[in-house]
């Protein structure tokens, strides 16, 4: 019993041993995934929710110093009214928000990556008009939160790889 438990421990360690897992964040502050969000600038996004998702990706890039590419981003903000009682009044909405984001070389203006990001949430509509606003705009403020952390998700995914050959835009 004990041999057969040694065997599949060292089995398990060959295994994980073989794996091609990377820290991505490997390096701390100096790696090549830090230096290279420290170094991304977000050009401005129209609108409230521009507003908040372009706060929520300068929290998360911390730009230092001169900046070696731009992030620019198109947001779609949709809300839709769905659970409709027999009166005709809507009782739940989707709040959606996608987000086309393209990264840049300052330098160059060469398109480096083009790529989506997207999230949604529910939110019931209440007696209350103004329950239901505050709803919406939470909804909202969450939302560019989760669209922040894709789009940074994906440019640290980019920059672990080498960032040197364009991504292909996803739709």
């Amino acid at each position: 019993m004990r041999a057969r438990l040694a065997f599949a421990l060292a089995a398990f360690g060959l295994a994980l041993a073989g794996c091609t897992l990377r820290p991505l964040y490997a390096g701390g502050g100096s790696g090549r995934v830090a230096q290279t969000l420290h170094s991304v600038q977000v050009g401005p996004i129209q609108g409230r929710a521009g507003w908040l998702v372009r706060t929520a990706l300068e929290d998360r890039l911390g730009t230092r110093g001169d900046p070696v590419y731009r992030l620019e981003v198109e947001l779609d903000d949709n809300i839709t009214g769905f659970g409709i009682r027999s009166d005709d009044a809507v009782t739940r909405e989707r709040r959606t928000l996608r987000a086309r984001y393209r990264l840049i070389d300052a330098a160059v203006g060469t398109v480096l990556l083009d790529a989506t990001a997207g999230s949604d949430a529910g939110i019931d509509v209440v007696g209350s008009e103004y329950a239901t606003v505050a709803a919406e705009q939470t909804a909202l403020e969450h939302l560019a939160v989760e669209i922040a952390d894709q789009i940074v998700s994906r440019i640290a995914l980019y920059a672990s790889r080498g960032g040197t050959a364009p991504a292909p835009a996803r739709r």
